[in-house]
């Protein structure tokens, strides 16, 4: 399969380009740089381009030939643009892509959510009416950020609804790293931040496997999917961190031990996807 990847060159590109390799694929890295992977440029399985997402009719001359889409090209926080500006990238560069798989007939789109897009570890005061989270779960978001990735799925909703053949899936991805001993460090270092955003993680080479399922699953339209891992980085009980933080949450099942605030049953029922503890 030819499988175009916007933000060949960033944080979970670097790691898919290798992986979709591996597994027998052929690639059309799109991105403003080059990828920065030894070996990956001169690859004659690698089709490196320059391009931006935000302009409609360089994506479509740059996924010319490709069989499927994994779209990552985004910023990955609200902080470090004014908030206009990361709206309106990642809001304009994901539906060019959705705009531009269907001008081309690319009917296997994967795009890179978070699970920030029901308003999360940027707001306020995040809300979360029950636990653990699954996929029907409100939106609060109220950052540029998490509203972007909202809209992203909003969008994909429209284009299953006016092209019935494309099969796009929106993966709610979490801080993508190594292994769980770094994550533990990570959200011991910063135990507040931890706590906003559910002390969630995801492993690189897990979110790499989802990607690939997502384009080879069978399923119809748009359908969204909870992608991390399925215990928490704290050492407390599941459900003693919820009753001190976030008390006025329903607990719907055990949440026994360290289980993961984030029901993934979704991914495995659809994409035949598990993420290794």
């Amino acid at each position: 399969m030819i499988i175009a990847v916007t933000g060949g060159n960033g944080e979970l590109g670097r790691s898919l380009l290798p992986y979709l390799l591996g597994e027998g694929h052929q690639l059309i890295s799109i991105d403003r740089a080059l990828p920065s992977n030894i070996g990956l440029p001169g690859d004659p399985r690698v089709r490196a381009l320059v391009a931006d997402t935000r302009d409609f009719g360089e994506l479509v001359g740059a996924m010319r030939g490709a069989e499927a889409l994994v779209h990552l090209a985004a910023h990955r926080v609200p902080t470090h643009h004014p908030d206009t500006v990361v709206y309106h990238d990642n809001t304009s560069s994901s539906y060019n892509a959705l705009a531009a798989a269907a001008t081309l007939g690319i009917r296997r789109v994967c795009l890179a959510s978070s699970i920030n897009a029901v308003g999360a570890a940027f707001s306020r005061a995040p809300r979360y009416d029950y636990f653990p989270l699954d996929e029907a779960h409100p939106t609060y978001a109220e950052d540029p950020y998490s509203l972007s990735k909202w809209v992203l799925e909003q969008q994909a909703d429209a284009f299953a609804r006016r092209y019935a053949e494309m099969r796009i899936a929106s993966l709610r991805f979490h801080w993508l790293l190594d292994n769980a001993a770094l994550a533990a460090q990570y959200a011991q270092q910063d135990r507040a931040a931890a706590a906003r955003h559910l002390w969630a993680w995801t492993a690189l080479e897990a979110a790499c496997r989802a990607c690939l399922l997502a384009l080879k699953a069978d399923f119809a339209g748009h359908e969204v999917f909870f992608i991390t891992a399925p215990t928490t980085t704290a050492p407390e009980p599941s459900r003693e961190l919820a009753r001190r933080h976030y008390p006025g949450a329903e607990i719907r099942g055990e949440l026994a031990g360290n289980t993961a605030f984030f029901d993934c049953g979704k991914a495995e029922r659809l994409l035949g996807w598990r993420h290794e503890r």
